[in-house]
């Protein structure tokens, strides 16, 4: 009988993952990952360089979602993370010209402390008055979706939407909080009010019925990554697949899928089709969806339909003696109400002191979110000036660079804007019509690392259980 055969299409977290987990619960399938550039890791990529430790991408993950460390810890990295410094954990907003500390005590994006948001100067009186008001206010009954934009500001007011939840916001899905879907972005937040009557309400219930920390158990950062880079996972990854003899192919384009009697072909830019009884797409949805197109038009339609954003980061090294001001925190997230191209700013050699050398100061600046993409319509010259401009204003930094590194990220941020549940059902729906097809990635319920880990473990799962090949019959 011949082997059985799962391509996985797309080499970032999400395919890596996907291919990992086959190689643990069915040793027995034969495995093809296919990654179009010539390197893994998608948009994990880490440059280490001159004792500096530079991410083009994502440079933590949270460790509250399981799949994150849980992956780490198999593949032996669990004593090489590191969580954010805890010897100067502000974070600032901007504000006009200056910059104000985040208030601490924030949980799902919402005030769970009154103190902090008494005193603190980003909100004025008369927000911090209508921001009381969610102890008053109704829950109202919905049907159907809202806009994480339209729920903040019914709960809690267009001010502290505008300076405090929308900068948040912003850092997470690089987004347009008019646009995104509550339901897909954070559903908690409706359920509390359906529960509790209100956000304050709901976090001070909260805060009764938590349980108490175990005595002796480890107690993890809230974002981790290892010592020199993401890029940890994604060599790893690489070494255990090697290992596995599953078959990596980087620097190959695949271009369709058709239909096969038995399974799918997988064509590639070469001319070469590689059949598989299985195929899972860890690509983005706008790729998938052409890959499909000649087989379900509407699955590639409403793929196609998932909308993305461009984004760029720009790393800067100045000698601390360059950077009048001190950097004393994590960096600064800027609200898009101060119209400001750039989304936030990173003091990388503060929140992870071992990413510079001695006497170096690590900058991250963060471009481009949707309805702002103009900004990346520029060359890489104009971008760093861009950059430089926004440190001279923010941190009295006059002097160039003494390194910058600038990766660029088009259709990069999968957006989850209202109706992105239904689509999803859609999706669903048509798959189900194609047995043997799966999606995995950051487009469809989460975009962080957990998230596409466990997206690309799910549909590993799926394609296992299709080919009936089940972890039990796996012999020792």
């Amino acid at each position: 009988m011949a082997m059985k055969r799962v391509v996985i299409i797309g080499g970032g977290i999400a395919g890596l993952a996907a291919a990992y987990r086959l190689t643990q619960t069915a040793p027995d399938l034969a495995i093809t990952l296919i990654e179009s550039d010539p390197r893994l890791g998608g948009k994990i990529l880490t440059e280490r360089t001159d004792g500096f430790i530079i991410e083009g991408g994502p440079d933590t993950f949270l460790s509250l979602k399981p799949r994150g460390l849980g992956l780490c810890r198999e593949l032996g990295l669990e004593n090489r993370l590191h969580g954010t410094n805890e010897k100067i954990r502000r974070t600032y907003v901007m504000r006009g010209n200056k910059l104000h500390e985040l208030p601490e005590g924030l949980t799902g994006l919402i005030p769970s402390r009154f103190g902090p948001m008494t005193k603190t100067g980003l909100i004025s009186p008369l927000g911090k008055l209508r921001m009381g008001l969610d102890y008053l206010i109704p829950p109202r009954s919905l049907n159907g979706d809202e806009s994480l934009a339209a729920f903040v500001k019914r709960r809690l007011g267009r001010e502290l939407y505008d300076r405090l939840i929308e900068p948040l916001m912003g850092g997470i899905y690089a987004g347009d909080g008019e646009q995104l879907s509550l339901a897909a972005t954070f559903p908690q937040l409706r359920q509390t009010e359906l529960e509790h009557g209100g956000l304050i309400k709901g976090m001070l219930a909260a805060k009764k019925k938590a349980p108490p920390s175990k005595p002796g158990s480890k107690k993890w950062s809230a974002f981790l990554t290892p010592t020199t880079g993401l890029a940890e996972i994604v060599e790893a990854l690489e070494a255990r697949l090697n290992g596995a003899n599953a078959e990596i192919r980087c620097g190959t384009r695949v271009v369709g899928i058709e239909a096969a009697s038995p399974g799918y072909q997988a064509r590639l830019e070469s001319g070469e089709s590689l059949p598989a009884d299985a195929i899972i797409f860890a690509t983005p949805a706008f790729i998938t969806a052409d890959l499909i197109s000649n087989l379900d038009s509407q699955l590639s339609n409403t793929l196609g339909a998932i909308p993305y954003v461009a984004t760029a980061t720009v790393s800067v090294a100045y000698p601390l003696a360059d950077i009048p001001r001190p950097l004393d925190g994590y960096g600064y997230i800027i609200p898009r109400a101060e119209e400001r191209p750039i989304l936030a700013c990173t003091w990388t050699s503060t929140k992870f002191p071992h990413r510079a050398p001695e006497g170096f100061g690590l900058i991250r600046a963060f471009v481009g979110r949707a309805g702002q993409e103009g900004a990346l319509d520029v060359d890489d010259d104009d971008l760093l000036k861009l950059v430089r401009d926004e440190l001279r204003r923010a941190l009295g930094i006059t002097t160039p660079p003494v390194l910058h590194r600038i990766f660029r990220w088009p259709k990069a941020m999968p957006q989850y804007t209202l109706g992105h549940l239904d689509r999803l059902t859609v999706i669903d729906q048509r798959l189900a019509v194609h047995p043997g097809l799966f999606v995995a990635g950051n487009a469809y319920r989460g975009i962080g690392i957990p998230d596409c880990i466990a997206s690309g473990e799910a549909a590993a799962d799926k394609a296992r259980v299709f080919l009936n090949i089940l972890t039990e019959q796996v012999p020792a």
